[in-house]
């Protein structure tokens, strides 16, 4: 793709006049870069870098209100990936023009809205933008998308490119801009099939002081305040501190309590009169110490800031597809970010950033944030893409989704019944995706609709507590989420009225005792069951959670889990409601079932056969079975037999040399079954369960006859063994039983029965070496020999001399191996 770099102070690179701006708006350093950006536009898309500072958000809208290929009426729609940037925006250009919100700019949040019918540039959030386009997939009315800080690779931002880049095949005419301070240009301009335009703005040099030593985030704020002091001992200007997240600040407020400035917080839950307090200048002139997460990386102008102290650390959602729990970690920031943070401090003059980190550690920072594509829970993904009706593989995405996430979210749609067996959207699931909420509280607030107004009103208030801050979070916290329904406000409760308005709903609710049942339409897979002592409980989903044994739930007998966090081998549960077995029964009749459940009780040593109905992995009954399946029974000793292991079966040395004789035949030729142990143990219920009628117990398995059994799996191959492996070694005098559990196989008999034998037989056509072992006649090994023959000649002479002396009654002739000599076995 094309790349056009616009440096300050250079002469124009085409021919194409601006269009008029403010004066103010027409100074920044972007406007240079805009004849560039509009003959872009004028031929399709366009991606423009210019660093932070430089008017990118509030100068390109307003441009854009003169091209030539925007209708009159026609609306430029600016994306901002978080509300407070959005706010911020709309008032900054409202602001160039001499207007208030509303007008020419207008602002449309989640939560708020000012547009009226003269808004020309509306400024969303990116959420918003993908329930306008389910609603109006044609986006009918807009000229222009322009995705400003694209590089944060919000969730919801890479969605809506992808959609409006789908929508592009059928409405060529309309324009998509990608905006970002940092960004890989290349990448966006292939997705966009667009030039890129950078603007190197006007950044002011900042140095950087590095910590020395490279801690961990446990002591952040106390580090980060010590560095504001510092700050405010060697700049002049405001301080921008960086910390992870509203806990660190709070304890970093405290730590500068005493501070000779203004301490101000700045994050994305805090109402808009104290977003502007830190945003502002202060209106006594006092300098600040402005402690913001990162919310205030990009977008948002932080007036007065000459020094920036960066913890180096950020909050992002981690999504864990085994148990469907999103929980937010503390990571170390990109080495990306770190430059956006120090950006900050060189905006107005030379700036100093403070980095609470070595040097040597920068070094080994990731180049750039991964997207949260990569990392984040998809069910709302996958509900926006079905309900689209696209192909995630047909899709422009930078990075696809995850495959397995991505299933994740499938799966529990259609648990919630959002997609058919199909995988196609139903009925249920098309309202969810209008309501815009995740999949879990829309299947909640879709479902206690269809139960009557007062229930979906309910519903409406319990997904604005659990989408909003907590206004009893702390460790301490009660989980009974109907302790919060009385205390909702601020966001929370303008949440809760826009659920209310979507669902066409009058503003009564429902009885609070209804919430667990409300919410077990949302999470039917966190349904819990207690176990064992107070506190503890297992989800329907077969996970261990916990609740603190103090408190109020902790001894109900089943819950309806909203919120857990994920620690150690069982979660935290956060917010929950009651629910009676009776609710339970009600809820998830579709999901009971009753079965015989036939298992091994180690500890007895027995099968126990039980009559269970279970829901998912909750046992909610049983009783014991009298007169249980054979063939369930025969399982459930396999599998004891698998785990006590097969020295518990009835093994004879018929049985073992059986085994050993197999064993021996299959390494000469192919073929022959695998009698190992471990091949046994591996297809018990095929040679070992068909004997078992009547056996209840280990020691019931003493009737068996092992080798007869063993002999059955071998077929018609029995008689080749028995004739290439025989049992026992035909004698002069008798016959010796050959052990093949011995290497080399080994046949034993007294001295006086081998008289005759000039030399040592073979087995199996001669493949197979014999060993023999001369015993004496009590029965002990008195030698032992592979070359029968050898030992007649040499060995022998030793063994007969000691044993003559012991045995006289005995023959013990001078040469064995001739049939004279061993005539008879004793002597007359």
């Amino acid at each position: 793709m094309p790349w056009f770099r616009i440096a300050p102070h250079r002469p124009s690179m085409a021919p194409m006049t601006a269009p008029p701006l403010p004066a103010e708006a027409a100074a920044l350093p972007v406007a240079e870069a805009l004849p560039a950006l509009l003959a872009a536009l004028d031929r399709g898309n366009a991606v423009l870098v210019a660093p932070p500072g430089a008017g990118k958000t509030s100068v390109v809208p307003l441009a854009l209100l003169a091209a030539p290929w925007r209708a009159p009426d026609a609306r430029i729609v600016v994306l901002e990936p978080r509300r407070v940037a959005a706010r911020t925006a709309a008032r900054r250009m409202a602001a160039l023009r001499g207007e208030p919100v509303g007008a020419t700019v207008g602002l449309r949040t989640r939560l708020d809205a000012a547009v009226s019918g003269e808004t020309r540039i509306e400024v969303v959030t990116e959420g918003l933008l993908v329930r306008r386009l389910h609603a109006d997939p044609g986006l009918s009315g807009v000229a222009c998308v322009v995705f400003d800080e694209v590089h944060e690779r919000s969730l919801d931002g890479d969605l809506a490119l992808a959609l409006t880049r789908d929508l592009q095949a059928v409405r060529p005419e309309l324009r998509l801009v990608a905006m970002s301070a940092t960004l890989d240009g290349a990448a966006f301009a292939r997705l966009l099939d667009a030039p890129v335009i950078e603007s190197a703005g006007r950044m002011f040099p900042v140095a950087v002081r590095w910590a020395a030593r490279d801690d961990d985030a446990r002591d952040l704020p106390e580090r980060a305040a010590a560095a504001a002091r510092r700050a405010l001992a060697e700049t002049s200007g405001d301080i921008l501190v960086f910390l992870p997240g509203m806990a660190e600040i709070r304890r970093a407020e405290s730590a500068l309590a005493d501070a000779s400035a203004v301490v101000r917080p700045l994050h994305g839950e805090l109402p808009a009169e104290a977003q502007d307090l830190a945003l502002r200048p202060d209106a006594d002139g006092r300098r600040k110490i402005i402690l913001a997460t990162a919310i205030a990386e990009t977008s948002l102008t932080v007036e007065g800031v000459t020094a920036v102290v960066d913890s180096g650390f950020r909050r992002a959602p981690r999504f864990d597809p085994g148990s469907g729990l999103t929980r937010l970690a503390t990571v170390r920031i990109s080495r990306a970010a770190a430059e956006q943070r120090a950006g900050r401090a060189g905006r107005l003059g030379p700036g100093v950033v403070f980095r609470l980190w070595t040097e040597a550690a920068h070094r080994g920072l990731a180049a750039a944030d991964r997207p949260e594509i990569l990392e984040a829970d998809l069910a709302p993904l996958a509900l926006d893409l079905v309900a689209w009706g696209a192909d995630p593989a047909a899709l422009a995405f930078l990075d696809p989704p995850p495959a397995g996430a991505l299933a994740a979210g499938r799966e529990l749609l259609r648990t919630l019944g959002a997609l058919d067996a199909t995988g196609a959207i139903t009925p249920r699931g098309r309202a969810m995706a209008r309501l815009g909420a995740h999949p879990r509280l829309a299947a909640m607030m879709v479902a206690a609709r269809e139960r009557g107004e007062a229930e979906a009103v309910l519903a409406a208030e319990l997904a604005a507590a659990l989408e909003e801050r907590d206004p009893l979070r702390g460790a301490d916290a009660p989980a009974d989420i109907r302790l919060r329904l009385g205390r909702l406000g601020g966001a929370a409760a303008r949440a809760a009225a826009q659920y209310r308005r979507r669902l066409g709903l009058a503003a009564r609710g429902g009885d609070p005792d209804h919430a667990g049942v409300l919410l077990a339409a949302a999470f039917p897979d966190r349904i819990a069951m207690a176990r064992g002592e107070p506190g503890a409980f297992l989800l329907a989903n077969g996970r261990g959670a916990r609740l603190p044994p103090a408190d109020p739930l902790a001894r109900v007998p089943f819950l309806a889990v909203a919120a857990l966090d994920l620690s150690g081998a069982d979660a935290r549960i956060r917010l929950a409601a009651p629910l009676t077995r009776a609710e339970v029964e009600t809820l998830a009749a579709a999901r009971i079932v009753t079965a015989e459940d036939v298992a091994w009780d180690d500890q007895a040593g027995a099968v126990r056969a039980r009559r269970r109905r279970v829901l998912d992995a909750l046992v909610l009954d049983e009783a014991p079975i009298a007169d249980p399946d054979a063939a369930l029974v025969a399982r459930g000793l396999c599998a004891g037999v698998r785990a006590r292991g097969l020295g518990v079966l009835p093994w004879t040395p018929t049985a073992r040399n059986l085994q050993a004789r197999v064993a021996l035949m299959a390494a000469l030729e192919p073929g022959w079954p695998d009698l190992s142990d471990g091949a046994l143990a591996a297809t018990l219920e095929d040679w070992l369960a068909p004997h078992l009628a009547g056996v209840r117990n280990l020691g019931e398995l003493a009737r068996l006859d092992l080798a007869a059994l063993l002999r059955g799996m071998l077929g018609p191959r029995v008689a080749m063994l028995d004739t290439l492996l025989p049992t026992h070694l035909a004698l002069p005098h008798g016959r010796a039983a050959i052990d093949y559990t011995r290497d080399p196989p080994t046949a034993s008999a007294r001295a006086q029965a081998l008289f005759g034998l000039a030399a040592t037989p073979r087995l199996a056509g001669g493949r197979v070496s014999l060993q023999i072992e001369l015993l004496s006649p009590a029965g002990r090994p008195i030698a032992v020999t592979g070359d029968l023959a050898a030992f007649w000649r040499g060995g022998w002479a030793e063994v007969r001399k000691a044993m003559r002396g012991r045995y006289p009654r005995h023959a013990w002739p001078e040469d064995p191996s001739t049939t004279a000599a061993a005539a008879t076995a004793r002597r007359p």
